[in-house]
């Protein structure tokens, strides 16, 4: 596919704008851990586990059932150069297949086969990738895919150098993004946290926010039931699917 067709709140601009922002993503710990047990169960890791469900999320919003999620590689793959000092990353395009109406477990295992398959290959860069591709180019979104997902385990924890202090610092409010959305979570202390960063050109915050809200309904039901399809699980809140079917169809007026 050449493009995730998301809805969005604004008309897409002729150049794309890398002005973005950020709402928080946190999976309880109590989640996590039936996430990992799902995983042992399937035979995934818990970066494939999300993945599925960030994929399935994505057709839903979409209507789409080929959906691609770009995914950074560190690609040190190599013992020489896993200490050294650089920029090593690959991007990798990982293409989930939705079509059929998968259950959950079909689609855990589809998710695994595709992440393993792209690791297998981490070494082509993704340049040559969209050259051998060669999908339509735009100047308004970015080729092959729009949205990414990075699993962050490489925390840096801390350091004790001779005379010096150091700390880490997050930015948690980059203003820039490279994607229309961007969700980069990572484990921590037993639970998944991070961020869905998203362009503000496109979404509202709110927008954004019920994205993220979708993504942890899906993955709960998921644990719950491996075995129901994926398409009628129901994301929706009790809220906004009265917003939707019911005061959206008021049509009674004064006569």
């Amino acid at each position: 596919p050449s493009m995730l067709a998301l809805p969005t709140d604004r008309p897409r601009p002729a150049r794309q704008s890398f002005a973005g922002a950020t709402v928080p993503v946190e999976i309880d710990a109590e989640l996590t851990r039936e996430l990992r047990r799902l995983g042992r169960e399937h035979g995934t890791t818990l970066f494939m586990t999300v993945l599925a469900g960030w994929a399935a999320v994505l057709s839903r919003l979409s209507g789409q059932d080929d959906i691609v999620i770009g995914v950074p590689s560190a690609n040190r793959g190599r013992r020489e150069i896993e200490e050294l000092i650089g920029f090593f990353v690959n991007t990798l395009a990982l293409r989930v297949d939705l079509s059929g109406g998968p259950d959950v477990a079909t689609l855990l295992e589809r998710t695994r086969r595709t992440a393993l398959g792209a690791q297998e290959r981490q070494d082509l860069p993704f340049e040559q990738v969209v050259e051998i591709v060669q999908p339509p180019r735009a100047l308004d979104h970015t080729p092959l895919f729009q949205v990414m997902l990075a699993w962050q385990n490489n925390a840096l924890g801390r350091l004790d150098l001779p005379g010096l202090g150091v700390e880490e610092v997050v930015d948690n409010a980059p203003g820039q993004i490279r994607f229309e959305l961007e969700l980069n979570v990572g484990e921590c202390d037993g639970r998944i946290v991070g961020t869905l960063g998203y362009a503000t050109a496109l979404f509202e915050e709110s927008t954004v926010r019920r994205q993220r809200d979708y993504l942890l309904a899906l993955l709960r039901a998921m644990v719950a039931d491996a075995g129901q399809p994926v398409e009628r699980i129901d994301i929706l809140p009790a809220a906004e699917r009265g917003y939707l079917l019911e005061e959206l169809n008021r049509t009674e007026a004064a006569y």
